[in-house]
């Protein structure tokens, strides 16, 4: 089979598209057919080495841990699902022609391939950053780099849940979090007042990692009432930096109930081939997307 793999970390250029040996299906899992793989920043982190010191991973290495595909092979113990199901969900090794995924869900019969592999890591640290940063219904959140993927699904999940959001973002994607629920604001000179004369600020979310942490502290008063995702500095503001992984199973369960009310929707901003890994990540590293970024297997 074809995967995407590197050998040393570094920049896009040390990944390749290799022939490799089919995974199989350890017990509790499931192997797909892959057909999109999801693109997350996490993806391209790894690449880089940024958390050799915290989870080293041993090279060479595949690239990837969110996918939508057919299953074809069920591990041991596994009920529930069988070969030609459509799921989507989290694994390992995932811009593959194969991969093996450890939780997944049946897609909606709504959704294609396409959006579905867009959700998995997504809504998982969607509701595991909301759970932490302690948010309520009535209170007000805001969300610092709103209109990627993960800020998608914050400002979709906290509008079902009663929870006013402020959004900032570029100006192309004001309109856009508008249609999420969320009063928006650009970043840039100036925005700290642009959110303080849009409302009081409950608690904060850092999502872009654009070197505002000081400002987030001082809009929520509490260092504890701010998460980043995306700064690896924010603990020596005393604000958590959240990069351990939820109850996954859950978030594609939640994912799933959303999207069948018709409150949730991604959308998927561009697909690449599986050859063209490395533009997706160069394009997921420059930020300023609205929705996700997807591998076509």
């Amino acid at each position: 089979m074809k995967r995407v793999s590197f050998a040393a970390f570094g920049g896009p250029d040390v990944l390749r598209l290799e022939d490799a040996e089919e995974p199989h299906a350890g017990p509790g899992q499931i192997r797909i057919a892959v057909r999109v793989a999801g693109v997350n920043p996490i993806d391209w982190r790894i690449r880089e080495g940024q958390f050799q010191k915290t989870r080293p991973i041993a090279l060479p290495a595949g690239v990837g841990q969110d996918a939508a595909g057919v299953v074809d092979e069920v591990g041991e113990g596994v009920e529930g699902v069988e070969a030609g199901d459509a799921v989507f969900g989290r694994g390992s090794d995932t811009y593959a022609e194969f991969a093996v995924l450890s939780a997944w869900a049946r897609m909606p019969e709504n959704l294609t391939f396409e959006e579905a592999a867009g959700y998995p890591s997504v809504m998982e640290t969607a509701l595991r950053i909301i759970r932490q940063v302690g948010v309520q219904s009535g209170q007000t959140l805001l969300v610092s780099g709103a209109s990627g993927g993960v800020g998608s699904a914050v400002l979709q999940i906290a509008r079902d849940r009663g929870i006013k959001v402020i959004g900032t973002a570029g100006a192309a994607n004001q309109d856009y979090l508008r249609c999420l629920g969320a009063l928006a604001t650009t970043y840039g000179k100036g925005w700290v007042e642009r959110v303080r004369e849009l409302g009081r600020v409950d608690a904060a979310l850092d999502l872009a990692g654009s070197g505002v942490i000081r400002e987030l502290i001082e809009l929520t008063g509490d260092p504890q009432k701010v998460i980043s995702i995306a700064d690896l500095g924010a603990p020596e503001l005393g604000v958590r930096f959240s990069g351990d992984t939820g109850n996954v199973p859950q978030a594609l369960a939640e994912a799933v109930d959303l999207i069948s009310r018709g409150k949730l929707h991604i959308p998927v901003e561009k697909s690449y081939p599986l050859a063209e890994a490395a533009a997706a990540h160069i394009d997921s590293r420059a930020g300023h997307s609205r929705g996700r970024r997807v591998i076509v297997v």
